[in-house]
């Protein structure tokens, strides 16, 4: 084994002090060189990365008023559907009970003074319809039917009002239409 002398120790790293000197500086400005690189790619892989954050955003915003209008519309459509079976229900309760009321009204014509004429004109309307064979009863709700054959027509009350009302149709709606 070789043994260097302290001395030659000294002068060697005196000798190599200014190689080591560049090597630290060569190292100090690679490391620097890194370092902003890496701060570099740091910033742009932070900025991407917001970008694509504020473009998941936007997109899942977007996504969420489509969403949305879809909802709000199926929402209006069941309402309009509601608010229809509603007033349609409130038509037939309303149309019912003018049925109900006009049936009241004519039962009451049996205790009128022109009943009597309105059952012979009746009587002459049956005898017709039905032919010259033709067997006309009065009925006890008001009326008359007439039969010959396989021919029966009904001319009570109660049938003619309600014929009566059906034949009003659309225009039955006016009573309540604004």
């Amino acid at each position: 084994m070789i043994s260097v002398a302290s001395g030659d120790r000294g002068a060697r790293a005196a000798a190599l002090a200014p190689v080591r000197a560049h090597m630290l500086e060569r190292a100090g400005t690679e490391a620097d060189r890194i370092v902003a690189r890496a701060r570099v790619e740091a910033a742009t892989l932070v900025r991407n990365a917001r970008r694509g954050a504020d473009e998941a955003v936007a997109q899942a915003q977007a996504q969420g008023r489509a969403d949305g209008a879809r909802v709000a519309a199926a929402e209006r459509s069941r309402g309009r559907e509601q608010a229809r079976s509603i007033m349609l229900g409130a038509e037939r309760e309303a149309f019912e009970e003018l049925r109900r009321q006009v049936l009241a009204a004519v039962s009451e014509l049996r205790a009128g003074p022109g009943y009597r004429q309105l059952l012979l004109r009746l009587t002459a309307m049956a005898e017709r319809a039905a032919g010259p064979d033709a067997t006309v009863t009065v009925q006890p709700a008001g009326g008359v039917v007439a039969q010959s054959g396989g021919v029966v027509i009904d001319c009570t009350l109660c049938r003619l009002a309600g014929l009566a009302v059906d034949a009003l149709g659309d225009q039955v709606r006016e009573l309540w239409t604004p």
